[in-house]
């Protein structure tokens, strides 16, 4: 069974928009389909609306963004989607992550256009209902629009968190003990150090203080949000480039001049941006088959995620 992910029914294939079409994403539906395994929500149908249908957007009254249709807005379905939202959500506690339908009223992530009563669109619009709703409930949990999926940037860093969602909560599967807790951290120390060095600090002086805590998993949560906080920031390339090197300084018992000289070549060819983070890192995993490493073979930054991916071939 693949790792449990939400997502909009339509971006899946499904024909539930409100011109009886979809708006099947092809990798989502078929190549994360391979190692997620999706549950499909369509928070419009499923408030009793038809397919098709009239048109709905979001409208601010001056007092609060409510969901209306489009040519009369006094057909209004705000409550009963915030409804059916606080209804759900509480189910998807076991999710990793939830890929939504972009520019969707109910289930867009950002900019989704927001009128006023007099016509005019508010410059840079709002969430989608349901959407926010999730996004409050669930502040930890990895969602991404179904269009930002086609940046690989964003693609790669998406994919990322569920992956290490999904990898936390399996480490303290059958309960949370603080030596679960720091095995996990310690396997992240090199991704944390990519994608935000401020958090990788604060993390590292949180987990040195969980002998203090008496409720581990009043600590949990604390750092799941802290953790997933900190992965949100994408990993730069300077800061890949300063852990490539970090890796690098464990080899330097091990590798002869030539090697070492290739190696700090393709890293930092990689800095300079003309090669993809893939190749120094190819070349860091073969040095460690032939000089292996206990702490380098822990860590999740040499192998976050599947190869078959591709993902970091365009970063």
């Amino acid at each position: 069974m693949g790792i449990p992910v939400g997502i909009s029914s339509c971006v899946l294939g499904e024909k539930v928009r409100f011109d009886g079409g979809h708006k099947r994403n092809r990798f989502v539906a078929e190549d994360l389909a391979e190692y997620f395994s999706f549950r499909a929500v369509c928070p419009e149908m499923a408030i009793g609306m038809s397919t098709p249908r009239p048109v709905i957007r979001l409208q601010d009254n001056g007092i609060e963004v409510r969901l209306v249709d489009s040519k009369d807005n006094t057909i209004d379905h705000t409550d009963k989607m915030k409804a059916f939202a606080d209804e759900i959500i509480p189910s998807f506690e076991w999710l990793r992550g939830y890929v939504v339908c972009a520019k969707s009223p109910s289930c867009g992530m950002e900019r989704v256009k927001l009128y006023l009563e007099n016509g005019n669109s508010v410059p840079g619009g709002s969430v989608g209902i349901y959407t926010k709703q999730l996004m409050e409930a669930m502040p930890w949990l990895p969602i991404e629009e179904d269009g930002r999926l086609c940046d690989p940037v964003l693609r790669e860093n998406f994919i990322f968190r569920v992956y290490a969602l999904d990898d936390l909560y399996r480490s303290v599967d059958g309960g949370i003990t603080r030596g679960k807790i720091i095995k996990f951290h310690s396997r992240y120390k090199l991704c944390l150090m990519a994608h935000h060095q401020a958090s990788y600090r604060s993390l590292g002086r949180l987990v040195s203080k969980i002998h203090e805590w008496e409720d581990l998993s009043e600590f949990f949560l604390t750092y799941r949000q802290q953790f997933m906080d900190a992965l949100k920031n994408r990993a730069s390339r300077k800061n890949n480039t300063n852990v490539l090197m970090h890796i690098q300084g464990y080899f330097k018992r091990d590798l002869d001049k030539e090697q070492k000289a290739e190696l700090r070549d393709v890293i930092m060819r990689y800095r300079e941006g003309n090669i993809p983070l893939i190749a120094p890192l190819t070349l860091i995993n073969h040095h460690l088959t032939v000089n292996p490493d206990e702490y380098l073979a822990t860590q999740a930054y040499l192998s976050p995620y599947p190869e078959k991916l591709k993902l970091r071939f365009s970063l």
